[in-house]
């Protein structure tokens, strides 16, 4: 978002935008939009590069072989596998990009990467016109892509490969294209992603990293776009030591030989952005590809909960969820433990980017600030938390608690509201009398 937005202290904001903030009671189109949307830094073999590239669920079944260089069913995607089951579209962004393209006499491979190394292109004569050339193009041993031309210059670019136009064809077995290499991933790489997708809005962010000066990165970007840009969003990251409510920390490691430890990152990320704002991750089964450490003491689950830890564990022959929590240890009068439950900042990430999607695509700008307009956005406001109220993510709504008021400028407007979340059953404490 290129506009102001985030939280304020005082009316005193430069840019136009939304500032709102999230405080908790004092205590001893206003549609919702959909949720689904990750996005993951990815180290690939083959793949687009220097960008940040769309992918649905759909996508990902259908193309991934052109997408990412395997088939769907690939031991090299279980992680986007394991991501997919909760995530209905992805914003992937390929970090080892840069490397060499694989080429051979005839072609040269679409991306960089050591995949453009399983490409081979043959050329055989036309069984019906002699004077023509049948060119195929294999990935392994799939054939990808089939032309019938009298010569190289006729040749067009497929989804593996662009050829050489000045080259004379001749019949010639499957020649493997060779010298094809990933490039290097290291703080720039991951720095080149968080730039990128810093327009972009998405649910859940992951970033399968092991090294503590990476996972501050990401958590850094968390908290400016969450606290400075108004873009709300959690990060999942593993076993991350950090006091946010923005940031996921995955405990468990996973045990797949030439997997990173922190591979459960996917799942963990596809099942927070996927997770409905009137859901709750807890007690979801562990349904992903890998296999996870899970035998944890009862003990150590306790820690793990005080500690902020998103841990799963073992129930007979299942691994489920054990607290849908974020990282937040440190409470205060402003935010209590009602915000260390992820259910709770989905629903706050929701009404913040639900509310500040409308007021800058609907009012400012464009709607004078006079009562009217006033009552105008407070009747959009009120229409949203009615739908929240409606599928069960807010309770006991009374729309006398929101006003909307002139603030200390022409331009400015001032809203209060308060909102009680509901989180899903978590505890049972039952007395029984016998008598």
């Amino acid at each position: 978002m290129s506009l102001g937005g985030g939280s304020f202290t005082a009316e005193n904001k430069a840019l136009p935008g939304a500032y709102i903030n999230f405080v908790s009671a004092a205590s001893a189109s206003a549609s919702l939009s959909d949720r689904g949307i990750a996005t993951m830094p990815l180290e690939l073999d083959w793949g687009r590069e220097e960008e940040v590239f769309e992918v649905s669920s759909e996508d990902f079944q259908k193309n991934s072989l052109k997408l990412f260089g395997y088939a769907f069913d690939s031991p090299k995607l279980k992680g986007l596998r394991d991501l997919f089951m909760g995530a209905r579209t992805l914003y992937a962004y390929r970090l080892n990009g840069g490397g060499k393209q694989a080429a051979n006499e005839l072609a040269t491979a679409l991306y960089s990467g050591i995949r453009g190394n399983d490409l081979k292109v043959a050329v055989g004569a036309n069984a019906d016109d002699a004077t023509r050339f049948d060119v195929s193009t294999y990935l392994g041993t799939a054939r990808v892509d089939l032309q019938t031309v009298a010569g190289a210059a006729e040749l067009v670019a497929n989804d593996y490969v662009t050829f050489k136009a000045d080259t004379e064809l001749t019949v010639m077995a499957a020649s493997p294209l060779t010298g094809g290499t990933n490039g290097t991933v290291d703080g720039n790489a991951h720095q080149a992603y968080l730039d990128k997708i810093e327009p972009y809005t998405y649910n859940a962010m992951g970033a399968v990293v092991t090294d503590d000066t990476t996972k501050k990165l990401y958590a850094a970007f968390n908290k400016r776009m969450r606290d400075e840009m108004g873009i709300k969003f959690q990060v999942v990251l593993y076993r991350a030591a950090v006091d946010s409510m923005g940031v996921i920390s995955v405990k468990n490691k996973t045990l797949d030989e030439g997997a990173s430890e922190a591979s459960l990152v996917y799942w963990v990320t596809g099942a927070q952005a996927g997770c409905e704002v009137n859901k709750s991750c807890q007690n979801k089964l562990y349904d992903g590809s890998f296999a996870v450490e899970a035998n944890y003491k009862q003990s150590e689950l306790e820690q793990s909960v005080k500690s902020g830890e998103f841990v799963l564990h073992r129930v007979n022959a299942d691994i489920r969820v054990l607290e849908d929590i974020n990282t937040m240890v440190t409470v205060s009068d402003t935010q209590g433990d009602i915000f260390k439950d992820n259910q709770t900042v989905r629903v706050i990430d929701q009404i913040g980017n639900d509310i500040a999607v409308l007021f800058c695509t609907k009012y400012m700008g464009a709607v004078p600030n006079d009562a009217a307009g006033r009552i105008s956005l407070w009747s959009d406001i009120v229409a949203h938390h009615r739908e929240l109220e409606r599928i069960r993510a807010i309770e006991d709504f009374s729309d006398s608690e929101v006003t909307v008021e002139p603030g200390n400028t022409k331009k400015a407007v001032v809203v209060r509201d308060v909102v009680t979340v509901v989180n899903a059953m978590g505890k049972l404490y039952m007395t029984v009398t016998v008598s």
